[in-house]
């Protein structure tokens, strides 16, 4: 794969047409009956899962289990997004 300089080879990952599996929440924590702080949604599936500052930490779980890589925040307001393989933002 040839990757511009400059550019994460993870963004590969990223679909343009993800929609959120579970827009009320955390997939694993509304199982569960968990609380999050904050949601982050796949950019590969769309599975929202939670952040590190929740005890579930779901959405890091999600990207070690299934190798999907890049986020985004799923906060109102929030458009940034995040590569867990390089810790950094995209």
């Amino acid at each position: 794969m040839n990757v511009p300089v400059g550019l994460d080879p993870h963004l590969a990952f990223v679909r343009d047409d993800v929609e959120p599996r579970t827009p009320e929440g955390c997939q694993e924590c509304l199982r569960t009956g968990s609380p999050w702080v904050h949601l982050r949604l796949c950019l590969t599936c769309g599975h929202v899962g939670c952040c590190d500052q929740s005890p579930g930490r779901h959405a890091r779980r999600h990207a070690g289990l299934v190798g999907h890589p890049i986020i985004r925040s799923f906060e109102p307001g929030e458009d940034w997004r995040w590569c867990f393989v390089d810790e950094a933002p995209v």
